[in-house]
């Protein structure tokens, strides 16, 4: 029965190495192709990656280029926003979404909000989930290590030194695992997707004999509130809903 177990654990090793060289071997190709301009062949490696159920915010960085530089801005602005799902702060990726985002004939002004709710998003996007999670997991080690410094320590200034800052790195850690729980609820549970019909009109209601509401064009981006059927109903950045088909939309 070991010696079973040594082979199965051996062979899984082997095709776990087989398939990360494979996707090395890919990403280099698609990379040499993207720098040749032979854009179609590289979008063709990188989405061949992505079907190995691999990804990352560069490979997505690079297929929303390639397809960029391809004059598919629908499909260039939907890599971009999933490479910022994983990595939110990046400057060249919210810089080329944003350069995407001029191309789209909808220029949609989203509903004003506070100064205390621009801060906390400036923040709360920082670190991806992962990050933040990461940072949580550090707060409560330092925290106990200062609590232990209080417990043993018979110095007064040491206690009280240590007390002090253990209630500020737990507020800390409290405050990140908030911010982690909400990125993971937001992952989970939020979708968002792109428009890829070049013009489409929003309706009333789930049924496409329903009222048109207001024209849609490819490359928008808006979030899925609920699915009925074969369609979504939708928000846009204006707070504005309705109903579209699922089949001209691609979720982020």
């Amino acid at each position: 029965m070991k010696h079973i177990l040594n082979i199965l654990f051996f062979s899984l090793l082997i095709s776990s190495v087989s398939v990360a060289a494979e996707i090395d071997t890919l990403f280099y190709k698609a990379n040499k192709e993207y720098s040749e301009e032979l854009y179609t062949n590289a979008i063709d490696d990188y989405l061949q990656i992505i079907d190995k159920g691999f990804e990352s915010a560069d490979l997505y960085f690079n297929l929303g280029n390639a397809y960029f530089k391809s004059e598919n801005i629908p499909a260039a602005i939907l890599y971009f926003e999933k490479a910022k799902k994983l990595r939110p702060n990046d400057e060249d990726i919210n810089f080329n979404l944003n350069v995407a985002n001029t191309m789209i004939v909808d220029k949609i002004e989203p509903v004003p909000v506070l100064f205390f709710w621009n801060w906390w998003r400036s923040v709360y996007n920082l670190f991806n989930a992962d990050t933040w999670a990461r940072i949580s997991v550090y707060g409560f080690i330092l925290f106990f290590v200062l609590l232990a410094f209080y417990l043993l320590s018979k110095q007064i200034i040491i206690r009280k030194t240590a007390f002090y800052s253990g209630l500020v790195v737990l507020f800390i850690t409290l405050f990140t695992i908030s911010i982690a729980y909400q990125k993971y609820k937001i992952l989970k549970y939020q979708k968002e997707a792109i428009v890829f019909t070049p013009t489409i009109t929003v309706k009333s209601s789930p049924n496409q004999n329903s009222v048109d509401l207001f024209v849609i064009h490819e490359g928008s981006k808006v979030k899925i509130v609920e699915q009925v059927g074969g369609w979504y109903e939708i928000k846009i950045a204006n707070g504005s809903v309705g109903w579209l088909p699922a089949s001209s939309l691609k979720s982020i």
